[in-house]
């Protein structure tokens, strides 16, 4: 009953499964990959567009601003030379009505505006403080060392032309005058004014010692409407950006993830039961490319141990059902007639049967990957041992060469059966003896060979005997020739010891199986 509902609830699973991958499933998951990626790349892109924006906004402001204060100096510096030059306040010459200027004495009071100026207050307290006069004794020397010059401008004409006049200095005119060196900007919005203005201030030093202060500002007005025209055009374009961003990306990964969903709905189909079908491969060279190929060769590999395992079952089966009939057969027949009973034979099939079913069991333990704690086995003695227990009824006499105290990292009761085997499996084909030699190949190897003087094994089929339920003599009984199951549990103890084991021709002229085994836990 409940094997009944799991096989029904995973049916439905896979039916679940099967309309996704045909695409009946929502427009918009938030979980998906292409979700994920269209949802990121906007949010990087986004995060770049407004960064980029900011920045540009911000150059442009301060270009445009550079240029307003440009301005603003060249007409302070305008009006300050004029006062310098002895020009009284009432007398300069003020700039356009496109830029405002006000000077101021020493008094605080306004001496001269423009027409949007006046009657206004002062603009403001920012104006630097003036340079301060030179000393009489100084600028005598002053003079002085500027005729001396004068007199080797010949001499020094190259020196002259490399020396630039700091910016620092004070502009001092010809009537005795002075602009001030320092200069001051700050943005002012006028009474009654919506527009800014961005003022430079100096002072200025007339020739008759009066300190004024002249101010200059030009209109931000323009600079700002060109800086908020920018950043509305960004902010504008801003979202449908994004929308093509978030839209192209939404296609490419959608045609990105098509050989997936290919992947996906042809698995599914597999998964039905057909192993024998494979996931399409698309052309591009990228991952999914690489995904799909390794996919196939999952499917190639899970196949082959899906036909291994049924082979083996069938194989298992069949060999089983022989010794359980013919026991079957001779307990009916002791039943009607006891005194026919062979005991003996009843036990020998009996034995073969238990034998069988152990090494199907041993066999299905391997192929599980069960893995028993490994530790020093004593090899030397185990070999010893497998060889005295067959003593009393070997059909051929066995000749042992070992050295001693060599010992093997695994398993002992498998090492066992897999030495049991091959002195079997040399027994049951040799002549008239069996040769077993063990030696160390070196530090980590030692070999293990079992020889015997029958037909030996033809190297078309030195792979094959290795294989299970395979037995090369199809003419000897099962009872003489076994399952065919011996030399294929000493392959799969030899692997699971990181060994191995393969066929030669013996020195006596039949077989030589050779077992290979590392001595040591070193190199697993």
């Amino acid at each position: 009953m409940a094997r009944a509902q799991a096989d029904k609830a995973q049916q439905a699973e896979i039916r679940r499964a099967m309309k996704n991958a045909e695409g009946k499933k929502p427009f918009w998951r938030p979980e998906s990959v292409r979700a994920r990626t269209t949802v990121g790349a906007t949010l990087v892109v986004a995060v770049a567009l407004v960064a980029a924006g900011l920045l540009v906004v911000t150059l442009l402001r301060d270009n445009l601003y550079g240029r307003a204060e440009l301005t603003a100096e060249v007409s302070a510096r305008s009006v300050a030379g004029q006062l310098a030059s002895g020009a009284a306040p009432a007398a300069i010459e003020l700039p356009d009505d496109d830029e405002l200027v006000q000077v101021v004495d020493a008094n605080g009071t306004v001496v001269a505006a423009s027409e949007d100026l006046e009657g206004a207050d002062v603009v403001g307290a920012f104006a630097p403080e003036p340079d301060p006069t030179p000393e009489p004794a100084e600028t005598a020397r002053a003079e002085t060392e500027t005729d001396d010059d004068g007199d080797d401008e010949d001499e020094d004409a190259d020196d002259d032309d490399s020396e630039t006049p700091s910016s620092d200095a004070p502009a001092t005119s010809a009537a005795g005058g002075s602009v001030g060196s320092k200069i001051a900007y700050e943005t002012v919005t006028l009474p009654g004014e919506d527009a800014s203005y961005r003022f430079a201030a100096l002072s200025a030093t007339a020739p008759d010692g009066g300190v004024y202060a002249v101010f200059s500002g030009a209109s931000l007005e323009t600079q700002e409407d060109a800086v908020d025209s920018v950043g509305a055009a960004m902010a504008w374009t801003l979202a449908p950006l994004l929308l093509v961003v978030a839209v192209v990306t939404w296609l490419v990964v959608r045609r990105a993830l098509r050989p997936v969903r290919a992947i996906q709905k042809e698995l599914i189909e597999i998964t039905g039961g057909d192993l024998s079908r494979r996931v399409p491969v698309p052309a591009s060279r990228d991952e999914i490319h690489s995904l799909a190929r390794t996919t196939n060769m999952t499917l190639a590999a899970l196949d082959a141990a899906v036909a291994q395992q049924r082979r083996f079952v069938a194989d298992a089966s069949h060999e089983l059902r022989s010794p359980l009939a013919i026991l079957r057969t001779q307990l009916e027949i002791a039943r009607e007639h006891p005194e026919l009973l062979d005991l003996d034979a009843t036990l020998g099939d009996v034995t073969r049967l238990q034998d069988l079913a152990t090494d199907l069991l041993l066999l299905a333990r391997l192929d599980a990957g069960e893995r028993p704690p490994h530790v020093d086995v004593p090899f030397t003695e185990l070999v010893r041992e497998e060889v005295a227990r067959r003593a009393a009824t070997d059909r051929v006499p066995v000749r042992l060469d070992v050295e001693e105290d060599l010992t093997v990292w695994g398993v002992r009761g498998h090492l066992a059966r897999a030495v049991g085997n091959l002195l079997t499996n040399a027994q049951r084909h040799a002549a008239g003896a069996v040769s077993v030699r063990l030696a160390a190949e070196d530090d980590d190897w030692l070999r293990l060979d079992v020889a015997d003087d029958g037909n030996g094994v033809p190297k078309g089929q030195r792979r094959r005997i290795f294989d299970r339920f395979v037995r090369l003599d199809e003419s000897r009984s099962r009872d003489e020739g076994g399952a065919g199951l011996g030399l294929a549990i000493v392959q799969d103890v030899a692997l699971e010891h990181h060994g191995m084991v393969y066929v030669l021709d013996a020195p006596e002229g039949g077989a030589l199986f050779r077992l290979a085994l590392r001595r040591t836990e070193r190199g697993w």
